[in-house]
Formats: structure tokens, C-alpha cells, sequence
């Protein structure tokens, strides 16, 4: 089925693939423009019976059936996290039915801005760590220069409904997880970047090969810049490889001085020397490093890859800096909780990985560093071989920290590690952490809850292990 931008789905039947947020969302707004509504998920509990009735009249629900493809379907729309190798997929592939996730709907569903030809244009983030906090940092900039926007996609607004909205948005902030990329065939943002690539979801794509590919699907079609990463060649090579308009340039930010049509650091400032006039002598200051919250050296790259976005739009010098200076970083994003007795406490549970957590680790010295949790198949020498001379000590919980104490046992012999909270989870498990950490701590040091592992075996979730944790510190 060859669809134009802005289709014709009256009377067209399509199947939502997943009754979560995004599949709700998917299946009513198709339904208001004429589709015959099929929504599929293979559960079956209470808790979806409840969302299927609350999706009201037009659309029909099958639960407990999540593989088989309904006769005569001509689309099918998923939801992120359902994976390329699902039987309906298959099953929609032999049938030449077209898959699009929920991102390639609403990219459909653009229309133009009033008064113009043309949609509001898209500004688009991926990543492997670090997506929210650039993308909300763009969407400071983009408002610090009078325009209309939205931190959108995987994060905020839902992209569908910041499209459709009945005030239209001048320009879109777009976090986009690889998930989202593999099923928006035909997305073509302004431009966009890729923050860094490490391994992560590689059971839902199959290889690193195929993560990356889906990653660099966010350059395809580019018309102003594709923005990667200096310290990270996997980020130029998918710039190398994208197909994009004639004019779009590669640019590059990064920690250093930085070359023509880069973005860096000089003496604490932060340079554009890509959006310039004679960028091979000239250079624009776009703020300082100390407008950044909080001046760790990896936010420090996030602000600099969505000014590189910004001024790619055509966003001036000072809208950059003033939207930097008003930005405040979500809860458990290396937010200093507390100094007690000249020991500062940091709560990063986002850092779900192995990735983020040597970001975390490297902002900071010396550390009393709380990990562990559930691996998710996860390995930790090289994390640990970059951070050991930074740690004071370690402190393990969960159910997989003995990966970490054998990775630290390799590579920082030298360094205390106290294994806490066994068998025990929740605010009692933390008020243990917290104890032992800062009886490892010394004054100037940093406690930070860095875990590198996800928080299920002893957690709701992150929010709940960084709010325990901050509650713990607060008690102190």
C-alpha cells in the first residue's frame, strides 16, 4: 500500500498492534479518520479489559491473540515495543501488508503550518543514553527564541498528538528510541542527531549490526545537519553511511576545541563554529559551561548536540544560552540530592546501563559509587577499568551484583566493596545502602547511586530507587 502524506484512511482496515499508551492513542485517532479499527495484544488481564472499554465506540479489541493477522487487514500500525520477529509481523509481511509504528503515523499525519506549504519541522534525537535530557534542553533553546514547541516522541507530549494539535507547534523537539526508528520508513527530519551508540536492546534487534542500522535511520533525508558525536566514531560512520538532501553537512560536538563545523569547548565556553560566517577563521560563543545544569562533562555534550540542533534551525546566540541557563534536568538525572557532613549525594537511578553509568562515574572524584540490580545480560570490565581510579569504595546490591564485584575484583583490587541489603528491598533496603555508603564516605567525597542495572528486582522502578534513595539521604 503506497500511502501520500496526509492519507486517505476511510474505510481502511488496520490493526493496532498493543493496547499501551501509544497503541490507545494509534487506534483513536485512526478511528476519528474513518479506519476500521482492529486492536490486538496477546494479554488478556483485568488491568487491559478495563483500557479496552475505555477506548469507546468504533473500534474493535482482541486480546489474548497477538500473532494472528485479521482477514482483509491493509495496515498495521505497532506500538514500540513489539519486536521485528513478532509472528503478526510475519504474518503481515507474507500478506504484503506495510507495519508502521506510531512515529510514521504521525509523520503521515503532518500538516502544513498556516500560511506556509510545509509542517512544522522536526528536530529529531536518538541514542543510546542522554536522548531526554537533549531533547528537553533543545526544547528550552527553541522556547527561549519565541517559538512554539515541545520536547516530543519518547518523552513528554506523544508525537501524534503534538502533530494533530489544534494549535499548531512552529517547530518539534523529538526524542526517538531505536524501537520507534525501525518501524518510520519514510521520516525525513530538518536534522538530527545521534548522541553516542553502546550496546543496549540487542535482544529485541538481534545484533549490534542491526541496532546501530535502526539508530542511523534518524539521519535518512536530513536538509540542514546531521549532528554526531567526536568522541565516538560509530556516530560519524551512520552519517557517513545516511542518504541525506544535497547541502545537509555533518557536524560535530565535543568536550574539545572545536574544528570548522564543529561545536566544543574553549576556556569554559561553548563554541559554534559551524553556523557561521568563514567558519575556517570565525568562531560564536553560545554560553558558557557553567549555563549547563548540572557541569558534568556528558551534559556538557547533550547541550552542546541540541545547541548544534537549535542553530541548525537558525536559533541566534543568546536564545542558546538563555535556554541552557533556564534548563533544569528531570528527577534521577545526577541531581545532588543533599551535602551532609561536607559529603555530596547524587542520585543518577536513570543510569540504567553500563553506558550511562561511566558518564555518571566520570563526572565526579572520588566516589563511593551504590550499583547493581538486574544486569540485562550486561558485562561491567570496562566500566569498572575506566572508573577504578576514580572510586573510594563500592557498595553492591541486587540480583546480579556479583558480576559487579568480580568485574571490581579484576580491575580495582585496591577498592572496599561492601555487598548491602541482601534479600531485602524497598525503603529498608535503601536506608541500608545509604547507611553503609556514607560510613565508607570521607568528607569532599561523592556518594552517587550510579546502579548501571535496571531496579526490578528490588524496586517499582528508577524513580522509586532515586526517591528512596533521596528520602535515605534526607534522613541522614
Amino acid at each position: 500500500m503506497t500511502t501520500p502524506h496526509n492519507p486517505d484512511f476511510k474505510g481502511l482496515p488496520v490493526v493496532v498492534a498493543g493496547l499501551g499508551i501509544s497503541g490507545v492513542s494509534a487506534a483513536r485517532v485512526l478511528r476519528d479518520l474513518g479506519a476500521e479499527v482492529t486492536v490486538v495484544d496477546g494479554g488478556d488481564g483485568e488491568g487491559l479489559r478495563v483500557r479496552a472499554e475505555q477506548l469507546g465506540e468504533g473500534i474493535a479489541v482482541r486480546l489474548g491473540d497477538g500473532a494472528t493477522l485479521p482477514e482483509g487487514t491493509r495496515l498495521v500500525v505497532t506500538s514500540p515495543g513489539w519486536p521485528p520477529n513478532s509472528p503478526l509481523f510475519l504474518a503481515a509481511e507474507a500478506a504484503g501488508v506495510e507495519v508502521w509504528g506510531d512515529v510514521e503515523l504521525a509523520w503521515r499525519l503532518r500538516r502544513p503550518l498556516p500560511g506556509t506549504d510545509e509542517p512544522a519541522p522536526w528536530l529529531a534525537v536518538t541514542g543510546t543514553n542522554g536522548k531526554t535530557t537533549t531533547v528537553q534542553m533543545l526544547a528550552s533553546i527553541l522556547t527561549a527564541a519565541g517559538k512554539r514547541t515541545a520536547a516530543v516522541g519518547n518523552v513528554g507530549v506523544s508525537v501524534l498528538d503534538a502533530v494533530l494539535a489544534e494549535e499548531p507547534y512552529e517547530v518539534l523537539a523529538v526524542e526517538l528510541s531505536s524501537y520507534q526508528l525501525h518501524w518510520a520508513p519514510s521520516l525525513r527530519p530538518h536534522s538530527a542527531a545521534v548522541l553516542n551508540l553502546a550496546p543496549d536492546h540487542l535482544d529485541w534487534h538481534g545484533s549490534m549490526e542491526a541496532y546501530a542500522a535502526d539508530k542511523g535511520r534518524i539521519y535518512q533525508g536530513n536538509r540542514v545537519a546531521c549532528v554526531y558525536n567526536l568522541a565516538d566514531p560509530a556516530t560519524r560512520a551512520l552519517v557517513e553511511e545516511a542518504d541525506v538532501e544535497e547541502g545537509c553537512r555533518a557536524v560535530g560536538f565535543g568536550l574539545g576545541s572545536p574544528g570548522p563545523s564543529d561545536f566544543g569547548v574553549v576556556d569554559g565556553l561553548l563554541v559554534d563554529r559551524a553556523f557561521v560566517p568563514d567558519r575556517h577563521k570565525n568562531a560564536a560563543e553560545i554560553g558558557a559551561v557553567s549555563d549547563v545544569h548540572p557541569p558534568a562533562p556528558h551534559n556538557v555534550t547533550n547541550a552542546l548536540a541540541a545547541a548544534a540542533l537549535a542553530r541548525a534551525y537558525g536559533v541566534d546566540t543568546s536564545a542558546v544560552r538563555d535556554g541552557l541557563r533556564a534548563f533544569r534536568p528531570d528527577a534521577h538525572r545526577i541531581a545532588e540530592v543533599a551535602v551532609v557532613g561536607g559529603v555530596t549525594y547524587v542520585d543518577d537511578s536513570k543510569a540504567t546501563n553500563t553506558h550511562a553509568a561511566a558518564a555518571s562515574l566520570a563526572a565526579y572524584e572520588p566516589v563511593v559509587w551504590i550499583a547493581g540490580g538486574l544486569a540485562k545480560g550486561a558485562t561491567f570490565d570496562e566500566l569498572v577499568g575506566g572508573a577504578a581510579g576514580r572510586l573510594r569504595a563500592a557498595v553492591l546490591i541486587g540480583e546480579d551484583r556479583a558480576l559487579i564485584a568480580e568485574a571490581l575484583a579484576r580491575h580495582a583490587p585496591d577498592v572496599p566493596v561492601i555487598e548491602a541489603a541482601a534479600g531485602q528491598t524497598g525503603a529498608v533496603a535503601m536506608t541500608e545502602v545509604v547507611r553503609v555508603a556514607a560510613g565508607l564516605a570521607r568528607e569532599g567525597d561523592t556518594v552517587l547511586l550510579a546502579p548501571a542495572c535496571a531496579s526490578m528486582d528490588m524496586f517499582t522502578n528508577y524513580g522509586e530507587r532515586g526517591d528512596l534513595f533521596a528520602e535515605a539521604v534526607r534522613a541522614l
